[in-house]
C-alpha cells in the first residue's frame, strides 16, 4: 500500500494494516531521518533509472518486431527472430542438395532501389528485369563453390514479349506483381526453371538481390576492394573507369555503378557478370575482415532484411552462414562461358547472346558445366604434372604416369630428372596456386608437403602445375 503526499509530491509506503496493532515507539534520530523527504538529486536519478527500463524494455520489444519483420521478409516467413535467441549448443541441418551432393543457389538482381522496383521518382517495369543472373554451386563437404554468370540478353525460351531474353523471365511470370507476394515466389521458381534448363543445373535455392542495396551495404562497411581481370571505361552511362589489375576501394554508389558498367568493355555483359562477382568477393572480404560494430550489424540486417528475398528457411540460412564462416572463400572459382561457349547475334534486328551451337543448342554449356560443377578437383582443374624419374631404375616415372591416369589424373607428363641429389622418396613442387584441390590430393596421396616452386631447380620445367621427383624408395619398391 502506498500513499501520495500532494504538497510533497512523494510516494510513501503506508504502515501495514498488522503493525497498526503494536504498540508505538519512539522513533530514533535514524527512523526521523529516514522519514525525511526526498533529496532532488534522489529523485533525478530514480526518475532516470525508470526512463532506462521502461526503453529498454520498448527496445526490446521494437527489436523482435523489427527482427521478426526482417526475417519474415528474407525467408518469406519461414522463421523468427527467437529461433535466433538459443542458449544450447547450435546444430546445422544440411543443406538440400542435387543427386551429385551439391547445393545449387540461383542468385539474381534486379536494378530498382527497392524490391517494388522504385527507381527515380516512379516505378517502371524495366526495374523488375534481371540485371545479373548467377548461379552458385557448392559441396558442403569439402568447401568447393564454383559460379557461373549469365548474361541479360540472352536468348530464352519464348516470354511475355518478342524479346524472348532471359532477363525478362522473373518479370513475365510475376515479378512485377511487387514484393514478398506469391507472385514473387512463382517468378522466382520459373526463372530457375530456365537457368536450369540451360545449365541442366538442379536448383534447390533463390536469392533475390537488389542491385540499388549495394549503396547501403558497401557504405555499412565502408567500402570494398576490388581488382579487376579486364579494363573498364565506361565513361558516358555509369561513370565506371578502371584499369586492370589495380586494387581500387570503392564506395557504394561506386560498386553500384561497376555493378551496372557494360558499356567501354570487351565482353559487354560478360564483363558486367565478372564484375559483379568481384564486388560480392569484395563485400566477402570485407565482412571477414573487418570488425563490425552493433550498429554495422544493424545497417547491413536492415539492407538486407529489405532488400533481399529467398526460399531458405531460417534454420538454413544458419547453416549456410556456418558454412560460409568455415569454408576457404578465396577458393571460390569464376567459371566463365564467353567467349569459348556463348557470343553474340543478332534475331530478326534484335541483338542477343546466343550459345556458339546456336540458339537453343546448350550441350557444349552444359558438358563444361557438368565438369566445372565435379565434385572431384582432378576433373575441374585438370592439372598438369610433371613427373620425374631421379633413379637408376628404368619406367619408373612411366610407371608412375599410368598410376597416376588410373587414379584419374590427367595431362601428366614422365621424363628423367637431371643429375643432382634426390635424396627424398618423393618430392612435389607447386608452381602456382591455380589448383588447390589436386594439391591437396597429392600430399595425401604423397605424404608430403609441396615445396614452392622458387625451390625447383632452374634446369626443370616450370611450365607445369606440379613437379614430382621419385627418389631412392621408390626404386626398391620397383627392384622388389
Amino acid at each position: 500500500m502506498f500513499n501520495f503526499d500532494e504538497q510533497s509530491g512523494e510516494l510513501t509506503a503506508s504502515e501495514e494494516p498488522s503493525n497498526k496493532k503494536l504498540k508505538k515507539t519512539k522513533s530514533s534520530k535514524k527512523e526521523k531521518k529516514a522519514k525525511k523527504p526526498m533529496s532532488k538529486k534522489r529523485k533525478v536519478i530514480t526518475t532516470i533509472i525508470i526512463v532506462l527500463v521502461l526503453l529498454l524494455v520498448g527496445a526490446g520489444v521494437c527489436f523482435i518486431l523489427w527482427g521478426n519483420d526482417i526475417i519474415a521478409k528474407i525467408t518469406g516467413g519461414q522463421g523468427n527472430v527467437f529461433d535466433l535467441l538459443t542458449f544450447t549448443e547450435p546444430t546445422y541441418e544440411r543443406l538440400k542438395t542435387d543427386e551429385n551432393g551439391r547445393t545449387n543457389i540461383l542468385a539474381f538482381g534486379t536494378s530498382g532501389y527497392n524490391m517494388d522496383g522504385d527507381e527515380g521518382n516512379g516505378t517502371h517495369d524495366g526495374a523488375q528485369l534481371t540485371d545479373s543472373i548467377m548461379a552458385i554451386s557448392l559441396n558442403q563437404d569439402t568447401g568447393d563453390i564454383a559460379m557461373i554468370s549469365l548474361p541479360r540478353d540472352l536468348k530464352a525460351s519464348p516470354t511475355c514479349t518478342a524479346t524472348g531474353k532471359i532477363n525478362e523471365i522473373y518479370w513475365c511470370n510475376g515479378g512485377k506483381g511487387g514484393a514478398n507476394t506469391e507472385e514473387e515466389a512463382e517468378a522466382a521458381q520459373a526463372l530457375m526453371n530456365e537457368v536450369g534448363t540451360i545449365l541442366n543445373i538442379d536448383f534447390q535455392y533463390f536469392a533475390h538481390l537488389n542491385w540499388g542495396s549495394l549503396i547501403q551495404i558497401v557504405d555499412t562497411l565502408g567500402g570494398i576492394n576490388v581488382t579487376l581481370d579486364e579494363g573498364i571505361y565506361d565513361y558516358n552511362w555509369t561513370g565506371a573507369v578502371y584499369e586492370p589489375g589495380i586494387q581500387y576501394t570503392i564506395n557504394g554508389e561506386q560498386a553500384l555503378g561497376l555493378a551496372r558498367a557494360r558499356h567501354g568493355t570487351t565482353g559487354g555483359d560478360f564483363s558486367r557478370g565478372a564484375s559483379q562477382q568481384k564486388i560480392l568477393i569484395g563485400i566477402k572480404d570485407k565482412v571477414f575482415e573487418k570488425d563490425l560494430s552493433l550498429t554495422d550489424i544493424l545497417g547491413l540486417a536492415s539492407a538486407l532484411g529489405d532488400n533481399l528475398r529467398t526460399n531458405f528457411s531460417l534454420e538454413e540460412l544458419k547453416s549456410l552462414a556456418h558454412l560460409t564462416s568455415e569454408f576457404d572463400l578465396n577458393s571460390m572459382r569464376n567459371v566463365s562461358l564467353y567467349p569459348d561457349y556463348m557470343t553474340t547475334g543478332s534475331i530478326n534486328g534484335i541483338s542477343y547472346v546466343l550459345p556458339r551451337g546456336g540458339a537453343g543448342n546448350y550441350a557444349s554449356i552444359q558438358d563444361y558445366v557438368a565438369k566445372m560443377t565435379n565434385n572431384d578437383p582432378r576433373v575441374y582443374e585438370e592439372a598438369t604434372i610433371l613427373v620425374l624419374n631421379a633413379t637408376e631404375t628404368p619406367y619408373l616415372a612411366s610407371n608412375e604416369q599410368t598410376t597416376l591416369e588410373e587414379e584419374g589424373y590427367s595431362n601428366i607428363t614422365a621424363d628423367n630428372a637431371p643429375t643432382g641429389e634426390y635424396p627424398d622418396d618423393y618430392t612435389l613442387y607447386v608452381l602456382d596456386d591455380s589448383t588447390p584441390g589436386t594439391k591437396k590430393m597429392l600430399e595425401e596421396k604423397y605424404s608430403t608437403h609441396a615445396k614452392s616452386y622458387d625451390e625447383l631447380s632452374p634446369e626443370i620445367s616450370h611450365n607445369y602445375n606440379f613437379v614430382l621427383i621419385l627418389g631412392p624408395s621408390p626404386s626398391a619398391e620397383s627392384d622388389n
